[in-house]
């Protein structure tokens, strides 16, 4: 059952041809913890270019990664992203927010939150690139479980703003799904402590505070919503993920020169 729901969720997340099946996609959506499950997938391909940090510079490496992420999950998150931008700059009601997101003219707030969020992820993946290999590799594979752990938060405790993707994904599950989603995310936060930690947490954090928005300004939760968490919360993760390496990194450097310095002079 849990093979297949990650089959599913591979099969609606990214452009991997694992097939689609209507079980799969029964499997899926009333599995919140296929989320990130099919992170692991999508994060490991996408973290394939930075095995190569310390021998390409680090813009080739952060190229290939923002490359990869298109290749690897195409479009649709960007759609939505797109449609939530343009309905957070209309003036309005719920109702005429939503129209907005169904219209299919891109608008100025679709252009800025796209243009954002692509340069915040193109900065992160550069400072990424920067960092040691298997740090940089364990932070976008933490990343993008972060990110597909905050679309299973939103699954969880989101409440659907009209029928479509986000009520089939949200009704039938309940806060209490989310506990398997976190342990399924689990292995992805020790990878490298405590930034990976960061990195994955994250994402349900964002997801919270999206849910509160999208309530306010929406009437509930969309599809686009969904997609949108996405692609904010793998942007958000790997800043934040570097910001604690940077911070938490040295501490642990320092602490082992400290020892070191501590037995010589006990020798």
């Amino acid at each position: 059952m849990v093979l297949t729901a990650v089959r599913g969720a591979i099969g609606f997340l990214s452009r991997l041809p694992v097939g689609h099946s209507e079980q799969a996609w029964e499997a899926f959506v009333g599995t919140p913890a296929a989320f990130p499950l099919a992170g692991y997938v999508v994060g490991g391909l996408v973290a394939v270019p930075f095995l190569a940090v310390g021998l390409l510079p680090a813009p080739v490496v952060a190229a290939a990664y923002l490359g990869g992420v298109v290749l690897v999950t195409g479009v649709n998150h960007a759609d939505g992203l797109a449609d939530l931008g343009d309905a957070a700059v209309v003036h309005g009601d719920p109702e005429k927010r939503r129209d907005v997101m169904q219209d299919t003219t891109i608008g100025v707030g679709a252009v800025l939150a796209l243009g954002t969020v692509l340069l915040a992820l193109a900065l992160a993946a550069l400072a990424v690139a920067r960092l040691p290999p298997l740090v940089a590799v364990s932070l976008v594979l933490a990343a993008e479980v972060g990110a597909k752990l905050a679309m299973a938060t939103l699954a969880c405790v989101g409440r659907p703003s009209h029928e479509g993707f986000g009520a089939t994904v949200i009704n039938g599950n309940g806060p209490g799904h989310l506990v398997s989603s976190l342990a399924a995310a689990l292995p992805a936060a020790v990878v490298a402590v405590p930034a990976a930690t960061v990195a994955v947490l994250t994402g349900p954090l964002l997801a919270l505070g999206i849910s509160g928005w999208a309530d306010r300004r929406l009437g509930g939760v969309s599809g686009d919503a969904f997609g949108a968490t996405n692609e904010l919360a793998r942007a958000a993760a790997l800043h934040v993920g570097v910001a604690a390496w940077s911070l938490f990194g040295s501490v642990w450097s320092w602490s082992f020169v400290d020892w070191g310095v501590l037995t010589w002079t006990l020798s």
